[in-house]
């Protein structure tokens, strides 16, 4: 693969990690201490072009304060 491929990659990959991480903090936030511990995540990837979809599936904990 190419610089440059890997390069957008890495920057498309950097921007939905940061993104993703601050929607889910404002979710925690807005859900108040009444939310639960943990929630069941889902990222689904979809590539045009290239019939591509992945789906990633977790768990988050809250965690103490």
């Amino acid at each position: 693969m190419s610089d440059e491929f890997n390069m957008s990659m890495r920057k498309f990959l950097k921007q939905v990690g940061v993104t993703s991480q601050q929607a889910i903090e404002d979710g925690l936030r807005n859900a108040g201490d009444g939310a639960g511990d943990s929630f069941e995540a889902k990222v689904v990837l979809t590539v045009d072009g290239l019939n591509v979809e992945h789906v990633v599936t977790g768990t988050i904990k809250r965690g103490g304060a």
